[in-house]
């Protein structure tokens, strides 16, 4: 594992070494990232969390995005913190104007946040936002890479739509399976299906309707999430499960001693993060961006790869 990241890195500066005018995203296949829980804090919040300049933590996160210029950059939901509101739309529509901008466009799923105390209006504010987004599931394809979306908010969803996402996310999952020229299926939504979090609980639904689909897939290889306001690492039947929601939102504690299930990245705990990855070949290496404790720029805190 560790030989393949440096093997990857070496190739991957070397080519910039030798082509120092092309940016980082035009070397080989795109950089596709990953951002969850980019709400600001509600009021009760600076009292009952730790709060720590969490608005500018998300403005940076969108200005090292910016930077990285990633060929997309999908949010996995808790884009704002109540979405029926104008007056909570207002900062990230400019973080949003920043990407179309620089041609960066953006997807996301739907989080619990985006339907607080007004559904249909805040859904209704969410889809006029991200125009791609189905309410029942999407998918969008980056060089080799689909990128399948799902709504895991089953509260808010009549059964008719739950069956529909049921069938729509199988039958998507066969045809990517099925399809030669993808390479690596990632599979997001916002409710965790593990997380050692205190203040959430993982979802039980997220782990009956959605992943056994993702275990048995020859080419999922990433199930992303957030909900949970951390990074979490899990590896389960020997695949990977990220909980990246450190994009603002007020931090989370987390279980000590009494985990729910083995977090392998114990160790690597950030504030606030998102997540670059980029297909190297058949193989897939995924960056937890963090930012510094000063607030003074980013870090590469974790790297890893995947193979099918």
């Amino acid at each position: 594992m560790i030989a393949r990241v440096n093997i990857c890195h070496f190739i991957f500066w070397m080519g910039i070494m030798c082509c120092p005018h092309l940016t980082i995203a035009q070397q080989g296949s795109p950089i596709i990232a990953f951002a969850s829980d980019t709400q600001a804090p509600l009021f009760f919040e600076y009292i009952t969390r730790k709060i720590d300049h969490n608005e500018k933590a998300t403005e940076l996160i969108f200005k090292d995005i910016i930077a990285i210029h990633p060929s997309s950059l999908f949010i996995l939901g808790d884009v704002v913190s109540l979405g029926y509101s104008n007056a909570k739309w207002k900062k990230m529509d400019t973080y949003l104007k920043w990407c179309a901008d620089d041609s960066i466009p953006v997807y996301a799923a739907l989080g619990n946040h985006e339907l607080m105390l007004n559904a249909k209006k805040g859904k209704r504010k969410f889809q006029s936002r991200f125009p791609m987004h189905n309410f029942t599931g999407y998918r969008e394809i980056v060089d080799s890479v689909a990128v399948i979306l799902l709504n895991s908010n089953f509260s808010k969803m009549a059964d008719t739509d739950i069956t529909k996402q049921d069938n729509w996310y199988k039958a998507t999952i066969k045809a990517m399976d099925d399809n030669p020229a993808i390479k690596f299926v990632i599979v997001g939504c916002h409710h965790s299906p593990f997380t050692n979090s205190k203040v959430v609980s993982p979802s039980l639904q997220v782990q009956q309707k959605f992943v056994p689909a993702f275990i048995n897939s020859k080419k999922c290889v990433l199930f992303l999430s957030g909900h949970s306001h951390n990074f979490e690492r899990f590896n389960v039947q020997g695949k990977y499960f990220l909980v990246i929601g450190g994009g603002g939102g007020p931090h989370q504690p987390l279980l000590s001693g009494k985990e729910l299930t083995p977090d392998i990245s114990h160790a690597y705990k950030p504030m606030f993060h998102y997540l670059e990855v980029k297909r190297y070949g058949d193989s897939m290496q995924i960056i937890s961006r963090q930012l510094k404790a000063d607030f003074s720029g980013f870090n590469d805190g974790l790297i890893f790869s995947v193979t099918r």
